[in-house]
């Protein structure tokens, strides 16, 4: 049986309050790193710090076995937080709303349990701390820094997620499970001028809100209704006074897809249709670029299966839940070297069961119910925290024995 002492559960309590109370945005984790770093090192753990700007890696090695990778990531996000708790953020504007404390607080955790457990398991223990998952390029980068090379390659990956649902059950899935993850930034170009003249000018404007219109047409009419697809202009930024028609427009979208073709389709009409609408409107050539993309999240077969079984061992079927294709993204995906390295990615949930049990007898669960990037967002922390250790635990021990 796997369990959190309750000192330690007492320690990651305040570790979890710190983390929250002192959220950083991506690739601006210093003074996360720097606890990450110091806890390791307290565990006897080989640690390196920047790796990836502001990643850490941890090394706990047992004699001989095979290497398990446990991923963390530990960014925040530009959010306002309006929880209410008493360890809200105190930055204005960045809050942990997508719960990477807790992920960060988890794996740490699991650290602990684990080094303390001296017999019981063999092999390498490889935790991976990323930064910037929220803007996708925390994984490429700790990659391109030669995580691998430096660290070996592991034998299996494993990470988590915190959502919504009943704290303490854990939601599982094989194959695909995550959807591909883009995200583009489209510039609009007009001519500026007085608003009292528009005929003088090309109002980028009008062309934005045109755009924007037309885009709902991509998952609508570019591909079919059995392919899901999801395609929103989350920003939208133009002009800065009421009697003046700016020279630009800029949109920020985001697109989420489960298959490669339909990706591809999407993307291909997303640059048809802005050029086009400028084209239309007489405006100059737009620009269409690509800011950041990652592939859908695919758990391995056997992984998925061995990991779902030592949580059956562990925590009983009755606790376990399997999921539908997920439309958020995760960029953990790329650490599986295009799937060559086996891997299993879960949910644990987070949602005070009393209010959820309530919001679903009501059938209001999406109004009641705070998901993850809400400001309200905050996971419930008994048993969320404990579960999510014992969930890392559990799977590392699939591989390492004991």
């Amino acid at each position: 049986m796997i369990s959190v002492p309750p000192d330690l559960l007492t320690e990651l309590t305040d570790l979890y309050q710190d983390l929250h109370r002192h959220p950083e945005l991506s690739f601006e984790e210093h003074r996360t790193a720097d606890l990450i770093a110091t806890r390791l090192r307290a565990l006897g753990c080989e640690t390196v710090e920047g790796v990836g700007g502001t990643g850490v890696v941890g090394v706990l090695a047992r004699g001989d076995g095979p290497t398990v990778l446990l991923r963390a990531d530990i960014d925040a996000l530009p959010v306002t937080e309006k929880t209410g708790l008493p360890y809200a953020s105190v930055r204005d504007g960045v809050a942990h709303a997508c719960g990477h404390d807790l992920h960060t607080t988890w794996l740490l955790g699991a650290a602990n349990v684990l080094a303390r457990h001296r017999t019981g398991w063999s092999g390498r223990l490889l935790l991976v701390f990323q930064p910037a998952e929220e803007i996708g390029r925390g994984a490429r980068a700790m990659l391109d820094d030669g995580l691998y090379e430096r660290f070996g390659t592991p034998a299996v990956a494993f990470g988590q997620h915190v959502g919504p649902g009943p704290a303490g059950r854990i939601g599982h899935r094989n194959g695909v499970t995550m959807a591909a993850g883009d995200a583009i930034r489209v510039r609009l170009r007009g001519k500026g001028g007085h608003g009292s003249r528009p005929e003088s000018t090309v109002d980028p404007v009008v062309l934005a809100a045109a755009t924007v219109l037309r885009l709902q047409t991509v998952v609508s009419r570019e591909v079919a209704a059995t392919d899901p697809l999801v395609l929103t202009i989350g920003s939208m930024h133009a002009g800065t006074k009421e009697n003046i028609i700016p020279d630009e427009a800029e949109l920020g979208l985001t697109l989420r897809s489960f298959e490669p073709a339909v990706r591809d389709r999407a993307l291909a009409a997303i640059e048809r249709i802005v050029r086009g609408e400028a084209a239309t409107s007489g405006a100059p050539e737009p620009d269409v670029d690509l800011l950041y993309g990652f592939p859908a999240l695919v758990n391995d077969e056997a992984a998925g299966e061995a990991v779902l079984a030592a949580f059956t061992e562990h925590f009983g079927a009755e606790r376990l839940v399997p999921v539908p294709l997920v439309p958020a993204s995760e960029d953990f995906g790329l650490l599986t070297d295009g799937g060559r390295i086996p891997s299993a990615y879960w949910f644990v949930r987070g949602s005070d069961p009393a209010a959820y049990a309530a919001a679903e007898a009501a059938g209001r669960i999406a109004a009641d119910i705070p998901t993850n990037h809400s400001p309200s967002f905050a996971p419930v922390l008994d048993p969320t925290l404990a579960t999510g250790v014992q969930t890392l635990v559990a799977a590392a021990l699939a591989w390492l024995g004991g």
